[in-house]
This record gives structure tokens, C-alpha cells and sequence, in this order.
């Protein structure tokens, strides 16, 4: 293994994270000016925001179940071109259809980075701060999103702005290649293809020279290595079915909890309080500076408490919020107090939101699938994800006409209170747990026979 330090890994393997974040997050400016300078409609403009979505879903469908192929680090840089590709495309589009095209594009790089990086951040890091480490993907997430706020901001003057802010991505894209020219390949993949000596000095460097630990993990991953890679039936079979279920639950509840249309709100609820545009603009780069400082937050204490009951505190958090802020709307065509105390509601929605949900769910998709099908199981729970996102920005617009803001933010409430019983019937803790331990776990319950079993109590 090249010689780079541990933070150097992980800052380059969750940089995908940030072109996530930026890519998802930009529109929301750039659509103001893209929709004058092009004359778009509704539904035009409705395409350009989800075209990214549309993307995302191929992305995470095609490129994450490849991983277990050709391994984490190639479709690493293989995604960092897509987004080069499709942040010039996005750019330089000189009409309608070719913005489009070029949002799915990056949309798959997308897709592709949520599939990818969780599993590969999960592998590379020892358990003890698996959560730390994988919860960085949401950190850069969050970032990203923040940096898109500050471009829009930056770039609303110029007429051409649009194309800076869209364009922007094409450099974090190109430090990602460069960087993932660096990256080691997953200690589990290398042991997969019989390179064990390199998964050696890879599992020495990220366990900073703990010999004793480093032969422990190896002969754990030598052992799971040794079943072939699985596909359908078996990410479908009775062995894998709790960890399934727990990858589509947490990625639809993510999702249905309203966490992206409270996030495509917030300059609404500004601009109704009172703030001008550019207030509000300055608003949502404030909720963005929040969200990464929340989101650092929850990287530092990811491994101090149990994923469960983050995921259960951060539910009634947020149902509470919704349930407030709902109210405050409900009044603050009248009440400028109203109003305000819709503002605070919905800034500590995010809070827990970005503490809790935002980063252990994409945590726990990178944990729970057995090692000869987890690039196929992140990837299908990231289709999902995806899908679930698509579904809920599709339908906000509707929803929010026929039941307006306040009753339809009490809906996404007592979503937030259905997860609870979810994460309590459903979901297994995998808190300081070797991947090999969850993984042995699995097959006893469900009365496997395998070689690896012979050392589980």
C-alpha cells in the first residue's frame, strides 16, 4: 500500500459525499435564472431538479452492485469522471435537452457515490469507528450542500452565474480522481481476489500498526471471504432477510420523514416571515453552516451511542418540530411571533434530522449486508433511498396544494413517530461489532452451516 496517512483515506473516500451534497443541493439556486434564460415551464423546470433523482437511481442500480466485481476503489474513479462529465455538461448545456442529459449524468455519479462510499468507508475503518468514520460520507454530504448555498449566493448577479454554479463541481470532481489515484482498495476486496498480503499492509495502516488487531480481522475476512459473491437470490434469501428489511425500512423512512422538502421549504418560510430574497438566500447559508456543524457533532459521538437510539431520539425530535412548526404556520399569515416560531422549529428539525437520521442510515447500509453481496445490498438500498426521494419531491408540490403547509407537515410528523416502532421490531444494533461478527450473527439465526460459524459462541 502507498504510504498516506488514515485521514488522508478517509477525507478522499468520503469526498464523493461532498459532489453528493453540492450536486443535490445547487439547483435549488440555479433553477431561478436556468428557468428565465431558457423560458422553461413547470414541468420543464420540474425536470431539470429532478433529472439528478433520475440519475441517481440508474447510478445506484448499475454502478454499486459492480463494486463487488471490480472492486470499491475503480468505481470510485470511475465515478469521479461521470461527475467531471456531467458537471462541464450541466455547465456548457446551450439548451434545454442537453441540461438534461447532462443532470443524469451526474445524477448517476451520484447514485453511484451513495452506493459506493458508505460500503467502502465501512471497510476500510476497524469497528470501533466504523460509525465515526462512515458518518464522514454524511459530514461531506452536508458540506456539499452548504457550498452549493454559498455558489448560489456568490454567483446570483451575474447572468451567466448558473453555469458557474453548475460547473463549480467539475473541481472537487477532478480532486477526487486525483485523490483516488492514492486510495488503497478495500482490505476485503483484496482478500476476495486473493490479494492478501496488500489487504495486510492496508488493515496496518488504518489500525495504525496494531499487529495483534490487524491478524485478527484478517483471518475473520479471509473466512467470510471464501463464499461466492452472491447476487439476487440470495440478497432476497432467508439468511439476509433482517438485513433487508432494516436497508429499505431506514432508506424509506429517511426519506418520508420530509427531511428534503423541509430543506427545499426553508426560503419559503423565510421570505413569509419577512426576510427579502437575499436575506433569505444568507437565511439558508446560516442552515447550512448549522446542518455541518450538527452533522460534526454526530461524527464525534457515532461510536459513543448506540445506533438505535440515536435513530429513536432523533424520530421524536423531529416529529416534535413538525408538529410545532406545523402549528406556527398555521398562524403566521397573522402573527410575526408565529412565523418566528416556525423558523426555530424547522432549525431544530434539521438539527436532529442532520444529528441522527441523515448520517446513521447511510452508516448502517455500509454495516449490515454479509461481505460476498454487500455491494449489491448498498446498492439496492440506495435505489430505494433514491426512489423514495424521487417519489416525495414529485408529490410535495400536489401534496401541499391540496392540504397545505400545516396539515401537510403534521403528516410527515407521524412518519417520524412510525419509525419508532420500525427501529424497534426491526433493526439489529451493530455498534462496535466487527462486519465479520454482524455477518456470523446472520447466518446463525438463520441455521447456516458454514466454516466461519466454528468460532462463534
Amino acid at each position: 500500500m502507498r504510504k498516506v496517512s488514515t485521514g488522508f483515506v478517509y477525507f478522499f473516500g468520503a469526498l464523493g459525499g461532498l459532489l453528493f451534497g453540492y450536486d443535490t443541493g445547487v439547483i435549488s439556486g440555479a433553477i431561478l435564472f436556468i428557468q428565465k434564460q431558457m423560458h422553461l415551464g413547470s414541468w420543464q423546470q420540474g425536470w431539470v431538479v429532478s433529472a439528478v433523482l433520475l440519475g441517481a437511481i440508474l447510478g445506484a442500480a448499475i454502478i454499486g452492485p459492480s463494486s463487488d466485481r471490480y472492486g470499491r476503489r475503480k468505481l470510485l474513479l470511475l465515478s469521479a469522471i461521470i461527475f467531471f462529465v456531467g458537471a462541464v455538461g450541466s455547465g456548457l448545456a446551450p439548451e434545454f435537452w442537453t441540461l438534461i442529459i447532462s443532470r443524469v449524468v451526474l445524477g448517476m455519479a451520484v447514485g453511484a457515490a451513495s452506493a459506493l462510499i458508505p460500503t467502502y468507508l465501512a471497510e476500510l475503518s476497524p469497528a470501533d469507528k466504523r460509525g465515526t468514520v462512515s458518518s464522514l460520507f454524511q459530514l461531506m454530504v452536508m458540506t456539499g450542500i452548504l457550498l452549493a448555498y454559498v455558489t448560489n449566493y456568490a454567483w446570483a448577479g451575474f447572468y451567466t452565474g448558473w453555469r458557474w454554479m453548475l460547473g463549480f463541481a467539475a473541481i472537487p470532481a477532478a480532486l477526487l480522481f486525483l485523490g483516488g489515484l492514492i486510495l488503497p482498495e478495500s482490505p476485503r476486496f483484496l482478500v476476495k481476489t486473493g490479494h492478501a498480503d496488500q489487504a495486510r499492509a492496508v488493515l496496518d495502516t488504518m489500525n495504525k500498526h496494531d499487529t495483534a488487531a490487524v491478524e485478527t480481522e484478517l483471518a475473520q475476512i479471509k473466512e467470510q471471504a471464501q463464499m461466492k459473491n452472491g447476487g439476487w437470490s440470495e440478497l432476497f434469501g432467508k439468511m439476509v432477510r433482517p438485513s433487508l428489511i432494516i436497508g429499505i425500512g431506514l432508506a424509506i423512512f429517511q426519506q418520508v420523514m420530509g427531511c428534503n422538502t423541509v430543506l427545499y421549504y426553508a426560503p419559503t418560510i423565510f421570505t413569509d416571515v419577512g426576510f427579502g430574497v437575499n436575506a433569505a438566500l444568507l437565511a439558508h447559508i446560516g442552515i447550512g453552516v448549522f446542518n455541518v456543524i450538527v452533522t460534526a457533532i454526530a461524527v464525534a459521538i457515532m461510536d459513543k451511542i448506540d445506533r438505535k437510539k440515536m435513530l429513536n431520539v432523533g424520530a421524536v425530535g423531529m416529529g416534535i418540530s413538525l408538529f410545532v412548526m406545523s402549528i406556527g404556520m398555521k398562524f403566521s399569515g397573522g402573527s410575526q411571533a408565529a412565523a418566528i416560531i416556525s423558523v426555530i422549529a424547522l432549525t431544530i428539525y434539521i438539527a436532529f434530522f442532520s444529528a441522527t437520521w441523515g448520517p446513521v442510515m447511510w452508516v448502517m447500509i455500509g454495516e449490515v449486508f454479509p461481505l460476498n453481496i454487500r455491494g449489491l445490498g448498498n446498492s439496492f438500498a440506495s435505489v430505494i433511498n433514491w426512489s423514495a426521494n424521487m417519489i416525495v419531491s414529485l408529490t410535495f408540490p400536489t401534496l401541499l396544494n391540496f392540504f397545505g403547509t400545516g396539515s401537510l407537515f403534521i403528516g410527515y410528523g407521524v412518519l417520524c413517530f412510525a419509525s419508532i416502532w420500525f427501529v424497534q421490531k426491526k433493526v439489529f444494533e451493530t455498534r462496535n461489532r466487527s462486519l465479520e461478527d454482524i455477518e456470523a450473527t446472520l447466518r446463525a439465526k438463520a441455521g447456516e452451516t458454514a466454516q466461519d460459524l466454528s468460532t462463534v459462541k
